[in-house]
Formats: C-alpha cells, sequence, structure tokens
C-alpha cells in the first residue's frame, strides 16, 4: 500500500488483503502506521474506509503521535469482499473543512 499524505496526517508501513469467503468474515483487512504529521497544530487525523455497499467508518488516531491499526471491514450479506477504498484525514474543526489524502482504491478480482 503506498504512503497516504495531506497536510498534518500520514499513513505508512500500509499493508492490505482480501480475505477468502469464510475467512474474517471474507473482509478487507488493513492495518499501517497513522501519524499526525503535525502535532502543534492541534487536531486530530483519522482513517476513512469503504467496502461496497457501505458508507465510510471512520477509525480515530491520536493527537500528537502515530498509532497502529489493524482493523477488517466486510458486507455480512455477502460471502467475501470485492472492492474497498481508504483514506487518511485530518480532523480540521467546524470551522475548516477536513483534508484527506486521495482516495485509494483496491479490488480483489472475483
Amino acid at each position: 500500500m503506498p504512503v497516504l499524505n495531506s497536510g498534518g496526517v500520514s499513513f505508512r508501513d500500509g499493508e492490505y488483503r482480501f480475505n477468502l469467503a469464510g475467512e474474517n468474515h471474507g473482509a478487507f483487512e488493513w492495518k499501517g502506521n497513522l501519524e499526525d504529521a503535525d502535532p502543534g497544530d492541534g487536531h486530530n487525523v483519522y482513517m476513512l474506509v469503504r467496502v461496497e455497499g457501505h458508507g465510510w467508518v471512520r477509525y480515530n488516531g491520536k493527537q500528537g503521535t502515530t498509532v497502529s491499526m489493524h482493523h477488517f471491514n466486510w458486507d455480512g450479506a455477502q460471502r467475501y469482499t470485492e472492492n474497498a477504498e481508504i483514506r487518511a484525514c485530518r480532523n480540521r474543526g467546524s470551522l475548516h473543512p477536513d483534508n484527506c489524502s486521495y482516495t485509494k482504491k483496491y479490488s480483489n478480482g472475483h
């Protein structure tokens, strides 16, 4: 997985896999290190992940540090996940829009 960067946030050492049907719910499994790349700005960071047919799921980081993440996203109505999207974001509060990295899309080819 490439590094996902945007002002104040970085997701590094990312890895992913699409689990087989019946293994970990056939989930999109992902892990990596979410970094608050500008700890002095006072803003938190988070990851957004979406699998086909569902909305974005948010995974919060921790302000001023790097957090190791390892999660599984799946659709309970399907045997395996076919498509997933992921991006890293910085929460800039209610007065400014959040900024996010580009959205990286993955497909398992089933």
